[in-house]
Formats: C-alpha cells, sequence, structure tokens
C-alpha cells in the first residue's frame, strides 16, 4: 500500500510503497501532470518517518527508524542508534552520506526557492530533531561526468542553528517559514522564523500564548508536545490561528481552544459529547479549510470556525451525528499540510476536503435552529461566492422561511453578507470597514457548546518593507489597537440625516405646489441657503450616478415590471448613503484615491440594488408571475400574494437596514397590495406606511378601473390619502363628481389661505357676475375672482380650475344633494 509522508512547495507528493521482496520504494507524484517518478529504493523493509526532496530533483534526504525498542531488546542492538537520517544523490543514484545517526527522531524538508527562479546548485535542508533543536544544512551540488550531480564538499556540511529548547514547530510550506514554540516561565512563545532565497533567514514574528505546557521531548509526529496539548496553526490571508487540544478531567468533554492572533482573543470550546466510550480518542484534529478552520473529532463533532469574523459564535457552524460524518477520515491522527487538503499520518493518505455546496443547502433546509441557519447562510455565501446557481436556491430558502427565522432577518443577512463577499476582494483593508452582518450581537448559545472568550496581547511584528501576508498581518494587528468593531460602516447617521433632510424636501416640494421632481430641482438652485442647497444637489447627483450604475436589466430580469420614475425619497437614501460611505471610506482608505473610492462607493450601492432586484426576480419566477399583474382588472392569485408578502419583508428588511429601494418598488408593492387584499387592509397598509401611493401606480388604478361602486369607493379612499403634491397631479385622471368636488375644495382652500398670506382686507368689488342669484355663492366665486386677478393660481397647469370651475361643482353638489337635476 502507498503512504504519502511529505508535500512538497510544488505540490509533488512523496509517497513510500513496499516491493515484492520487502524492498521499500520512495516515489514523486506530481499532481499537475499526473506523473509518477520512483526516486529511490531500500533493499530491506524500512519505517520512513520523514522524505524530502530538492527542487532540482538532485538531492534525497531521508529519516527512517532502524528498529523498535523491543527489537533492540530481543536482538541486544543498544549499541545501534535507533534513527537514520540519510542524504542521497539520486541525480544519478549515487553517494549516500549519513546526516544524523541518533536515538531520537528527526525530520526533514528541503527549501525551496521562489517559483520562477532559476535551477540552483545551492540546496538548503532542515533537520527538526526531537531533541528539541532545528538546524540548517547548506549543500553546494556540482555536475560531474556530464549530467552526474554530486555534493562538492566530502567533509562536514555547513550548518546553522535556527532555534533551539522548542517544544513543538509546523512548517509552512507555501511561504517557506517555521513555526515553533518556545516554553518560557508560565507561558509558551510562538515563534516565526522567514527563509528567504538569498540563503538568510530571520525571527519575523513573536507572540505569548496564555499555554502552560510541559517541558517534555518533542515528538516525532509534526507537532506534538505531549498527551496533554496539541498544537496546530494555520495561516490565511492577513490572518494566524493557533489551534490546540487540550486535556480535560471530564470523560464525557472535550475541550480545545483557538489562538486568533490577528483578532487579538483566544475562545476556547468545552464541548459534551453525545456518547463516550473508554477507548474513543478524545484529541481533536484541526484542518485547514480557506476561510474556516475545522476542528474534528471523528465519531463526534465537526465545528467549522469562522476564522475572518470569529466574534460571534453564530457565524461557525457546529455539527454533530451523520452531518459530522467525513468517510475517509475516521481517527485523530490528521495534519493539513495545504489548505483544503488532510494527511491521514496512520493510514498514510492524503485528501482533499471541501464543504459541500449541496450538503450546505440540505442542512440549510433542514436545520430549526437559527444559529446553524445563520452559519450555514454565511458559509455558503463567504466559501462559494456568488455562484449564480447557490444564490437561487438560497433566494428560494429565504422566500420559504422568512416566518421561521426568529433572531435574524435572513434578507437583511443575505444582502450584507452578499454585498461584503463581492466587494471586499477589490481593495485591500475594505475587510475592515464594511459590514458583514446585520446583527450588533448574538444571545443565543449552540446547544452542547460552551465558549470562553480571553483577550491576548498582540503579536510583535519585526519586519521592514514586507509585502503581501506580513502586510496584510500588519494592517489587521493595527485595526484591532483602534478597535476594529467602530471602523465598520454603519446606518445610525444615515437614518438620522435621511429622515431630517426628507422633511425638509418634502416641506419644500408642499410649499411649491404644484410642482414635479424636476421643478424641485430647478428650484433648490434659487434657495438662499446656497450651501444646504448645493448639498442637496450633490445628494441627488449622487443618486443619478447610481442609477446609471445599474446593471443592464435584459429581458429576462425585465420579468420584473418594475417601472423607471422617480422617487425623490429613495433617489435621497440612494445619494446620502454615497456620501456617508465615501467619507467613511476616505477617512480609512486615504492611500486608495478619490476615483478609485468613488467607484468602490457607487459599486456598492448599485450592487445593493441590484441584489434586492435578484430577489424580487428569483421569486417572480418562481411563483410563475409575469407582467400583467399591474393590471387592475382581477383579484391577484396565490402567488401573486405570496410575492406581495415577501415584498413586504423586503420593505421591512430595508427600512430596518436604512437601504434604498431599486426604482419602482413601491409602484409595483402597491398593484400587489390593490390586488391581493381587501379594501379596509389595503388601507390600514396604506395608513401605517407599508404601502405608498406612487404617481405611477394611482394614476393607472384612476384610468383603468371603471367607476362601479366598489370602484368609486376605492378610488376615494385613495384620493383622500394622497399627499398634496402627489394629489394636484393625479386627481385630474378620474374625471367623476366627487374627484371634481374635492379639486374645487382644495382649490378654494388655497386661494383663501394665499387670501389670509397676503392679508387682503380691502373690500372686493363685484366684478364676478354669477348666472346664480345665490348670494352666498355668488360672493365667495367674487373673492375668488379679485384673488386670481391678483396673479394667484395654485393650479397654474390646470387650466380650467378656476372660479368659474368652482361655482359649477357647488351648483352641481347642491343639486345633487337636494335630489334635483342640474342642467
Amino acid at each position: 500500500a502507498l503512504y504519502v509522508v511529505n508535500v512538497e512547495r510544488n505540490g509533488k507528493i512523496i509517497y513510500t510503497w513496499k516491493g515484492n521482496q520487502r524492498n521499500t520504494h520512495i516515489g514523486l507524484y506530481d499532481l499537475q501532470t499526473k506523473q509518477n517518478e520512483h526516486l529511490y529504493m531500500f533493499e530491506k523493509d524500512l519505517h520512513i518517518i520523514s522524505c524530502s526532496v530538492n527542487n532540482e530533483r538532485t538531492l534525497l534526504a531521508v529519516s527512517f527508524r532502524q528498529y523498535t525498542e523491543e527489537e533492540a531488546a530481543s536482538q541486544l542492538l543498544q549499541s545501534v542508534s535507533r534513527y537514520l537520517t540519510l542524504l542521497i544523490e539520486i541525480h544519478p543514484i549515487n553517494n549516500v552520506r549519513v546526516l544524523k545517526a541518533v536515538d531520537s527522531c528527526v525530520r526533514v524538508q528541503f527549501l525551496y526557492p521562489v517559483e520562477d527562479k532559476n535551477a540552483s546548485t545551492e540546496s538548503r535542508l532542515l533537520l527538526v530533531s526531537e531533541d528539541k533543536y532545528i538546524e540548517q544544512f547548506n549543500i553546494h551540488v556540482v555536475a560531474e561526468e556530464e549530467h552526474k550531480m554530486v555534493i562538492q564538499k566530502s567533509g562536514q556540511l555547513p550548518r546553522a542553528r535556527v532555534a533551539d529548547d522548542l517544544i513543538w514547530a509546523q512548517w509552512d510550506m507555501m511561504e517557506q517559514r517555521l513555526f515553533y514554540i518556545v516554553p518560557k516561565e508560565s507561558k509558551s512563545t510562538l515563534r516565526c522564523v522567514q527563509f528567504y532565497p538569498d540563503e538568510n533567514f530571520n525571527s519575523i514574528l513573536e507572540s505569548h500564548l496564555d499555554i502552560s505546557v510541559n517541558d517534555t521531548q518533542l515528538k516525532c509526529l509534526d507537532i506534538q508536545v505531549d498527551k496533554s496539548v496539541f498544537f496546530s496553526y494555520f495561516v490565511f490571508l492577513g490572518g494566524l490561528c493557533v489551534c490546540c487540544s487540550l486535556a480535560s478531567d471530564a470523560p464525557d468533554e472535550v475541550m480545545y481552544s483557538i489562538h486568533f492572533l490577528h483578532k487579538g482573543y483566544n475562545k476556547t470550546f468545552t464541548v459534551s459529547l453525545e456518547r463516550t466510550e473508554s477507548h474513543q480518542l478524545k484529541e481533536v484534529a484541526f484542518m485547514n479549510l480557506d476561510y474556516y478552520v475545522a476542528a474534528y473529532l471523528p465519531g463526534q463533532f465537526l465545528h467549522l470556525l469562522n476564522i475572518q469574523h470569529p466574534d460571534l459564535l453564530c457565524y461557525s457552524l457546529f455539527l454533530t451525528g451523520e452531518d459530522a460524518r467525513i468517510d475517509m477520515l475516521q481517527n485523530c491522527s490528521i495534519r493539513s499540510p495545504l489548505t483544503s487538503t488532510a494527511l491521514d499520518c496512520r493510514a498514510g493518505s492524503l485528501y482533499g476536503v471541501s464543504i459541500s455546496d449541496s450538503a450546505l443547502l440540505q442542512l440549510l433546509q433542514k436545520s430549526k435552529q437559527d444559529s446553524e441557519r445563520l452559519a450555514a447562510l454565511h458559509c455558503a455565501l463567504l466559501y462559494f461566492q456568488h455562484t449564480e446557481d447557490l444564490e437561487m436556491q438560497i433566494i428560494w430558502w429565504i422566500s420559504e422561511n422568512l416566518s421561521t427565522c426568529h433572531s435574524f432577518d435572513p434578507i437583511q443577512e443575505f444582502i450584507i453578507a452578499s454585498l461584503y463577499c463581492r466587494m471586499c476582494p477589490e481593495t485591500q483593508n475594505l475587510d475592515k470597514l464594511l459590514p458583514y452582518t446585520s446583527l450588533l450581537d448574538w444571545i443565543g448559545v449552540v446547544p452542547g457548546v460552551i465558549c470562553a472568550t480571553d483577550i491576548i496581547s498582540l503579536p510583535v511584528l519585526e519586519f521592514q518593507n514586507s509585502k503581501g501576508f506580513w502586510e496584510k498581518l500588519s494592517s489587521n494587528l493595527e485595526s484591532v489597537k483602534y478597535a476594529e468593531p467602530h471602523l465598520h460602516y454603519h446606518n445610525n447617521v444615515l437614518r438620522r440625516e435621511w429622515r431630517n433632510l426628507s422633511e425638509e424636501v418634502r416641506s419644500i416640494l408642499v410649499g411649491l405646489l404644484p410642482c414635479s421632481f424636476g421643478d424641485f430641482c430647478l428650484f433648490t438652485k434659487q434657495r438662499e441657503e446656497r450651501r444646504t442647497t448645493a448639498y442637496l444637489r450633490n445628494i441627488f447627483e449622487n443618486a443619478k450616478k447610481v442609477l446609471s450604475h445599474l446593471d443592464t436589466w435584459d429581458s429576462e430580469a425585465r420579468l420584473v415590471p418594475l417601472f423607471e420614475e422617480e422617487d425623490y425619497q429613495q433617489q435621497l437614501l440612494m445619494g446620502l448613503m454615497v456620501a456617508q460611505l465615501k467619507d467613511h471610506l476616505m477617512r480609512h482608505l486615504q492611500y486608495v484615491g478619490r476615483k478609485k473610492i468613488d467607484q468602490i462607493v457607487l459599486d456598492y450601492v448599485a450592487n445593493l440594488l441590484n441584489l434586492i432586484h435578484r430577489i424580487m426576480k428569483e421569486v417572480w419566477r418562481r411563483y410563475q408571475l409575469h407582467s400583467c399583474v399591474f393590471c387592475f382588472d382581477e383579484r391577484g392569485s396565490a402567488g401573486e400574494f405570496a410575492v406581495f408578502h415577501i415584498m413586504s419583508r423586503i420593505l421591512e428588511a430595508a427600512n430596518g437596514m436604512c437601504m434604498p429601494l431599486p426604482p419602482g418598488f413601491h409602484t409595483l408593492h402597491l398593484g400587489l397590495g390593490v390586488r391581493c387584499l381587501p379594501l379596509h387592509t389595503l388601507l390600514h397598509y396604506i395608513d401605517n406606511g407599508v404601502l405608498q401611493l406612487t404617481e405611477t401606480c394611482v394614476r393607472k388604478l384612476l384610468k383603468d378601473l371603471d367607476d362601479t361602486e366598489q370602484n368609486e369607493k376605492l378610488k376615494f379612499s385613495i384620493v383622500m390619502r394622497l399627499p398634496e403634491a402627489l394629489g394636484q397631479k393625479v386627481r385630474q385622471f378620474w374625471n367623476h363628481p366627487i374627484n371634481a368636488n374635492l379639486i374645487a375644495r382644495k382649490y378654494v382652500k388655497l386661494l383663501l389661505e394665499k387670501l389670509e398670506n397676503r392679508q387682503c382686507s380691502r373690500p372686493l368689488p363685484e366684478r364676478f357676475s354669477g348666472l346664480v342669484e345665490f348670494l352666498p355663492l355668488n360672493y365667495l366665486t367674487n373673492i375668488l375672482a379679485e384673488i386670481e386677478n391678483q396673479g394667484v393660481h395654485p393650479y397654474e397647469k390646470q387650466d380650467h380650475v378656476n372660479a368659474r370651475f368652482v361655482e359649477e361643482m357647488a351648483l352641481k353638489h347642491t343639486m345633487t344633494l337636494l335630489g334635483l337635476k342640474y342642467s
């Protein structure tokens, strides 16, 4: 059987197997080319512990055990070293040099240069000894007899001591750095040594860990100090985690700790086991799954910890039973040499490990706990990042579970988390400034899991002008020093400013009656308060940029009948969000530049609107609706009612997070409400602000519906609730006595208010000669005519509304009340 012993930086796998004659073979497998290469053969049965080949494949380092303690006792071999470490020339196979012959285990690892560097004659080899030291050998290879490569010096190889007195070590093959722990009084110190292509190395990180470990021998299986503590570490862009499996005195409990060094705190988990067996191991294994660290105890649990946002436990997924089962990994001797890989050290098998999107969706659909649902939702969005089909299925799940999630709003979480995942890769440090959740805190618990959080000291970095990982880690540590949670953009100021400006704009519009939205923009240029005017103009310009930045909705997207219309409140909110988010990013991303930040902000708000539209499109498609739902000639179907309910929840989510809605949302929402709701419920929704009266919808309703008794009641109820500015625009589309009477009353009220404001107290001449001898009406019409002659006309765009119109409406109304026929 094959046994994997190492994975090199270039992804090539070193493995061993036993031949027919019990010979021990060493091979190399290339993952890219799928080719195998035979490196060396020992003509006896050996237990190889560690093996590494240099980048040029000219040298092979091997460490193996010659015999066990039992064999030594039976064969009187005490004078022979138990472990042997060899350096072998393999291009071609030639000399063999003994590097170590000791009674302690040794691991070997060649350093690899940067990928684009040409082949070198220099090789460097690390030896990690169970006797608590690490040293580096410098090996110079020369060519002899054409292509024969041999070690140049016949004497002792140059060496340098890298570390002493360590109790744990782990090699990062991808970045060519070594992490190790040394005991220091009651605590331990984590250090990192970075190796460079120019053969130099230096200590680049030091961090104190609040973990007390016994000063025992370094166990050869890579990372273990003693049986009470098991360490592992994982690195991701800008983050560093140290994982520890701790000893627990309780037989039915397991303890493990994750030090989030990039966050400045440590979380210790105590898990109650569902079942305990006397022979069962309680050593937790850890795996690196990119955005997650997996804490795994076979047969018990699988804990996926979100390492970017570990602050709230609800973002980490804790699985038990069959959900936690990994079929191929049934023991605890597991290492993770590369991201998303697991090496079973007992079986010598290497596996690719990843989160299954289908299994994650099944978990999301069947879960009854909010903590699991929230963690699965974030995992799907973060781990798979903008997969169209997965996004569609998540939206379908949201539409079915709006009422079952009690501690969070799934629409809010979907929008905020999706925006975070889409936007953060664009610019460095953007992940610390944009919100990733709608939750401020989490008071729920994960059954069977107790979590304790402790503040730890931040790592000390020692480097200059470093790029990549170390630069990002340094930036993250600076954020922690300056209270990272407060760096994330939030909507408190936005909500307050939006309310204030909405009232100001509304009062302006009412004062300008009759006035269109375009008239308002013209008016603002003439205001005396130029500072406020320029600010408002800039806000609405921001909104226009966002709307022009939206995705071009194709014919399929037009399945949802959204209308291109002006909604000054939503445009005001869009523009304010752009302005405030831009100010927030400018304070913390000064090195990025204004033009880049402008683009980021426009992308963010436009993506927000596109996400809401995407939800509506998927829901529309699922319930098989079409554009004709905006007709009022028939009642809505069950599918339309379901969509109306979902749109109401979208509106609630948007209001909760102070997020703008796409153009035409309120029109479509109101149209569905008219079709689906009984009149008293519809009016209740309008009065409480759930449904907003829009010009497009009200105009269509007044024009399309005939004047049956039921429709008259509906129209009258709508018209009576119209805001003043909107009412003047749309009442003219309902040619009905009731409406005409309302228009006349409004006209008289406005004219008399104008008269009062002008303080016109002189007697009015009887210029207007009425056709009817009814003195009170004649007097009123004369007053109105006089005011009109002074240049006051509230309804300038409706020429037919004047004093004569008022007189005619008054007479019609009086005759109707008397039961007489008007001619």
